[in-house]
């Protein structure tokens, strides 16, 4: 069996599919996206495929990784890891195919039976955030994520501290102490922000804040992290083993959240929540993506002993209302119940792309770009 041909799909509403072909028929998924440069990912994977995949046989996931990624003299980051996270995927998923088992268990075998999945939350003011809050606990959901901010200048008055703790307190206090409430910083603050801001919500029992600072300045966490009880994340704008090993080793945080799409795919996935376990660190992997992304991340999940959450932004409670569960077969692949997600007994990524309606839908204008935020003096601020 050898890989013959690959397309790649750019649809809405910002994703980008790669299909993988073998010559015995078998057909791999995978998700290779860096959101707001599609097309600059998309060259990435026509060049890596290209080269180095058509051909060869499409089970020997572990040297292909290395191969892709150690072949080329400059490597890592963003859009090279990201490319090589989706035709890891597709990879992984024939290979499961293949052997007719879900690919958790050519990765040892589950380790649970479900988990937890946590829901995005919207809204500006404290009640907006409530109410969305209550909103999501109505639906089934026992963990939510919210932002903490909106644009934050380097230096900002006490009025700005105290508006995102009004709205983390408006949560907890509409939604009580039993479900998980994650706070995103978005590595939108600054240094001497961070410091007020994480002082400001410890007292509301947090599941995690995530990404206090940006991943440059990531030396600082260690000094947050003594200063809360709150355990401190971060991990979705990293891209590799590497990138995670002084996290680790400095003791700076206790959750990560390394993204299945971004930091190499499945492959890269089990070794960062295999080397975090070795430092009792737990990890909830980070994917606002399409369904492929997501069953991609749960194949490592189920596998990991230390991965006891997961993100997703698919509306997992309505299956039949979300944009993103139609590029299924069957939109309710994805067991939701209270809260988690059961264990998918499918072979290779556990999902049936539905190729005809990705082929219509690719059909459309994807060129989403991230909005660029100003401060009040007109310099740009954090996103």
């Amino acid at each position: 069996m050898h890989v013959t041909d690959y397309e790649l799909f750019a649809v809405p509403p910002r994703w980008l599919l790669l299909k993988l072909e073998t010559s015995d028929g078998l057909v791999g998924w995978g998700e290779p996206i860096v959101q707001g440069r599609l097309r600059t990912v998309r060259a990435a994977v026509e060049e890596l495929v290209e080269v180095y995949l058509l051909g060869k046989d499409p089970l020997r996931t572990g040297y292909h990784w290395r191969k892709m990624y150690q072949g080329g003299y400059y490597r890592g980051g963003p859009v090279l890891m990201s490319a090589l996270a989706g035709i890891d995927h597709a990879l992984w998923d024939i290979k499961g195919k293949h052997y007719g088992a879900p690919v958790y268990e050519l990765l040892g075998g589950h380790v649970r039976d479900q988990v937890m999945v946590h829901q995005w939350v919207g809204g500006d003011s404290p009640g907006e955030v409530a109410s969305e809050a209550i909103e999501r606990r109505n639906q089934g959901y026992k963990a939510i994520k919210m932002n903490a901010t909106a644009e934050f200048a380097p230096l900002e008055p006490p009025s700005a501290v105290e508006t995102a703790r009004k709205r983390v307190a408006a949560v907890r206090k509409a939604v009580g102490d039993d479900l998980h409430v994650g706070v995103d910083f978005h590595g939108r603050v600054s240094k001497p922000m961070a410091s007020q801001l994480v002082d400001a919500l410890d007292p509301y029992g947090l599941m995690f804040i995530d990404q206090p600072v940006l991943p440059e300045h990531s030396e600082l966490l260690e000094s947050l992290a003594e200063r809360t009880t709150t355990p401190i994340a971060t991990g979705e704008r990293f891209y590799s083993r590497y990138d995670f090993k002084p996290l680790l080793t400095n003791g700076a945080v206790s959750v990560i959240q390394p993204d299945v799409t971004h930091v190499g795919g499945i492959t890269e996935l089990r070794k960062v929540a295999t080397m975090a376990d070795a430092f009792d660190v737990a990890v909830v992997p980070h994917c606002p993506l399409s369904p492929v992304a997501f069953a991609a991340s749960l194949q490592v999940v189920f596998a990991s002993h230390n991965a006891v959450m997961q993100e997703q932004d698919l509306g997992l409670d309505d299956p039949t209302e979300s944009v993103g569960l139609r590029y299924l077969d069957d939109p309710e692949t994805f067991d939701f119940r209270d809260g988690y997600v059961a264990r998918p007994p499918d072979p290779g990524l556990g999902i049936e792309v539905d190729e005809e309606y990705v082929r219509e839908r690719s059909q459309a204008e994807v060129n989403w770009y991230n909005p660029v935020w100003h401060h009040e003096d007109g310099g740009i601020a954090e996103w």
